[in-house]
């Protein structure tokens, strides 16, 4: 049990006589009322039915939030879980479909058969995870949304961009944050293999992006049951700014920019046909290389058109599904003055759970945050509270029966 701040300082006077021991008394006490501070509850945006609903099944969004004591601010946070967080092992079975283009995309399954709760393939419920803007089915952050998937019972499928999961690209075509079309497709062939499977999106930074974009522009018509974004950029332009920041272009821009210029040498000989790559290469910023290839790929007029287009806040009122977003106010890559508060707060199917603390996709927690975050923990009571109560949170969200497939 934590020591009050009295008895805290009783110790310290106590030892008074001795100067190193007042000095380690005394930093301790400060850094223990500093985090003390950084322990706040998450605020919550959302109707009062779907909050109750919330409160209810998912009991962490009432919960204090402790951030690890020595990840001060959300770009450690960010840096340290992106370079130590643990990798579970996990194995997949790996599916390529085929696109109307000719072009192909790569699943990684997890079928879970082993599933004592739902021994039935054709019910078993799935979670469709779409990892960040470089990232795919291997992604450390995944892998534990999948061990959170699976020891529920569920089943699991993640969509690997277009040339992000080491499948080769049969078409000079990658992804956009704006075009769904592929998601459609996963999405489709999904349903099509499970029909009687409830199926909930689970989308990462730019995969939540992708996930609102699509249930805004299917509606009632998405084939989802709810929807689950951690740490979306809400408005693209100001996440651009915000990243383009020096410190933030240091130690997030230009490891993301060289990721996205990874994946176009790799497939270089088929997109060489449709741009410039030593042109593209020498890009030094996320927005250098989308003027030089994403734009020209999907028929932008300039990266501004294009960051409008993928930004997903003002297309919240066109959803029609449960969606729970986490953010934190400290997010490098997703910066606080662009979170949709006044749009959120009326709508009755979307909430937004917002954490002083976390960073980007970090949300660490405990001395040692290597293992079980907070944003897994959370999504965990998302999922199962989804799955096992589908009735309960139609109702919470205004939903009717039929609007939900």
């Amino acid at each position: 049990m934590l020591i009050s701040h009295l008895e805290l300082w009783t110790t310290c006077w106590e030892c008074v006589s001795r100067p190193y021991t007042v000095f380690i008394c005394s930093l301790t006490a400060a850094l223990y009322c500093l985090w003390g501070r950084k322990c706040q509850t998450p605020g919550l945006i959302s109707s009062k039915a779907f909050s109750a609903f919330l409160h209810k099944h998912c009991p962490l969004v009432a919960e204090r939030f402790s951030p690890t004591p020595w990840c001060w601010g959300g770009r450690l946070q960010t840096v340290v879980c992106a370079l130590f967080k643990s990798r579970l092992p996990v194995t997949y079975r790996n599916e390529l479909i085929h696109t109307v283009d000719g072009g192909q995309i790569s699943l990684d399954w997890v079928d879970n058969q082993a599933s004592a709760t739902y021994t039935e393939s054709s019910t078993r419920p799935t979670v469709l995870i779409l990892p960040g803007l470089t990232g795919n089915s291997q992604a450390a952050y995944v892998l534990h949304i999948v061990s959170q998937v699976t020891r529920r019972g569920y089943r699991c499928v993640v969509f690997n961009n277009r040339g992000a999961g080491g499948e080769e690209l049969l078409t000079p075509v990658t992804y956009s944050g704006a075009n769904t079309s592929d998601l459609e497709r996963v999405v489709h062939h999904v349903k099509g293999l499970y029909p009687h499977a409830p199926v909930l999106g689970a989308g990462f930074s730019f995969g939540g992006m992708l996930l609102l974009n699509y249930l805004a522009r299917k509606r009632t018509e998405s084939g989802l049951v709810a929807g689950f974004t951690i740490s979306v950029p809400w408005d693209a332009l100001k996440s651009a700014a915000s990243v383009e920041e020096p410190l933030n272009w240091l130690l997030f821009n230009k490891y993301l920019t060289n990721g996205l210029c990874r994946a176009v040498i790799r497939n270089r000989k088929v997109l060489e046909k449709v741009g410039d790559i030593d042109h593209v290469l020498k890009a030094q910023t996320i927005r250098e290389f989308d003027e030089r290839f994403t734009i020209l790929q999907f028929g932008y007029k300039s990266c501004t058109d294009y960051y409008r287009d993928a930004s997903p806040d003002k297309k919240l009122p066109s959803t029609a599904v449960p969606i729970l977003c986490l953010n934190a106010a400290d997010d490098p890559l997703s910066p606080q003055n662009a979170f949709p508060l006044s749009i959120v707060q009326g709508l009755p199917n979307v909430a937004l759970l917002l954490t002083a603390h976390g960073g980007h996709i970090a949300f660490l927690q405990g001395l040692f945050p290597f293992g079980e975050t907070y944003m897994e923990r959370l999504f965990g009571q998302f999922v199962q509270a989804v799955f096992e109560h589908p009735s309960d949170i139609k109702k919470a969200c205004g939903i009717k029966e039929e609007k939900m497939s």
